[in-house]
């Protein structure tokens, strides 16, 4: 099945009757237990589960316009880049009515494609805003798996707070799709430590294919990633942060290591990276309990209780300290 069948089959009628307009917001989300490969890259099925916390005050606003002629894309208020137009304009194609272009302005309060999650933000912002312009009002199972087909972690964008992105085994994808947790977790805080957020040299789905065709430790990775998952799955029911960080910060190396045992190599880390890693040791070692998580680039996201934010500032500056459930 291509991209074009499985949007008409959740979607039969999507050209419908257009509003004027359609805008939407999506949280960026941290993926605590990774997703790195694909079973099928037309559907972005991926090779396992995963699980992601979002963060509510990070992510993507978009406004989308029907338009005679062709597509325009501004990102941030200015024109945006040729790469980042055509991504979106080819994911447009599978709602486009005959004829008819889009006017798409989006603004994003992560750097794009730093290894932040702004393409997670990006296209759940971009189907929840195609929602509203063609008022299909479908629930957010189907907006998970169309957001899928943009960017596989932006089925996890859809929710606050925490979500899992299950597998799936069918081959049509209908059964890959995310879903928002119940739990809640007041005390967890997520620190944002960028060390450098210029856009990546190799992006996320290059690198994934590239991982799976060539490195000889891919193997064991879905059966750990799955693992991850109900290890993290149990650390939340029990608010268990050293499990839950723990099994992250693990999580996350053993993606690095599919990278770097790969041919060519795949190395996201910079010098300060290596540091930054070094400092979040010490820290546990000292006895602040803190632990870091990676996404595919060179920035940290730490997971600490509340009461360790201090030592954290005092280490790390320059850190972004959020609390996803503030108000919960």
């Amino acid at each position: 099945m291509n991209r074009k069948d499985f949007v008409t089959q959740l979607v039969p009628h999507c050209t419908g009757t257009p509003g004027q307009h359609g805008e939407a917001w999506a949280p960026v989300n941290i993926a605590l237990a990774k997703y790195w490969g694909k079973r099928n890259a037309e559907l972005n099925l991926p090779q396992n589960s995963s699980l992601s916390i979002s963060l509510p005050e990070l992510g993507t606003h978009t406004r989308l316009t029907l338009t005679e002629g062709a597509d325009t894309v501004t990102l941030n208020g200015a024109l945006a880049p040729e790469a980042f137009a055509q991504r979106l304009s080819r994911f447009l194609n599978l709602f486009r009515p005959d004829g008819l272009g889009f006017a798409v302005e989006t603004t994003n309060t992560v750097p794009t494609a730093a290894g932040l999650a702004s393409s997670a933000s990006g296209f759940a912002a971009l189907i929840k805003a195609l929602d509203a312009l063609f008022d299909w009002q479908l629930d957010y199972k189907t907006l998970s798996m169309l957001a899928r087909i943009g960017s596989g972690s932006a089925s996890r964008s859809l929710y606050d707070g925490f979500a899992v992105w299950h597998r799936g085994e069918k081959d049509d994808g209908t059964d890959s799709y995310a879903e928002g947790l119940p739990e809640t977790w007041p005390d967890l805080r997520i620190g944002l430590v960028e060390v450098d957020t210029s856009q990546k040299p190799i992006g996320s789905t290059a690198g994934m294919q590239q991982t799976v065709n060539s490195c000889p430790l891919y193997t064991a990775w879905p059966t750990f990633a799955e693992q991850s998952v109900q290890t993290q799955l149990a650390a939340i029911r029990d608010h268990d942060m050293e499990k839950l960080g723990d099994s992250a910060e693990h999580n996350a190396l053993t993606m690095h290591a599919t990278m770097i045992a790969t041919r060519p190599t795949i190395l996201y880390w910079t010098p300060e990276t290596v540091q930054a890693i070094h400092t979040v040791q010490q820290l546990r070692a000292s006895g602040t309990p803190v632990w870091f998580t990676m996404d595919a680039g060179p920035n940290l996201k730490l997971l600490l209780p509340h009461t360790a934010a201090a030592a954290v500032q005092t280490s790390f500056p320059e850190v972004r300290i959020l609390a996803p459930f503030a108000t919960a």
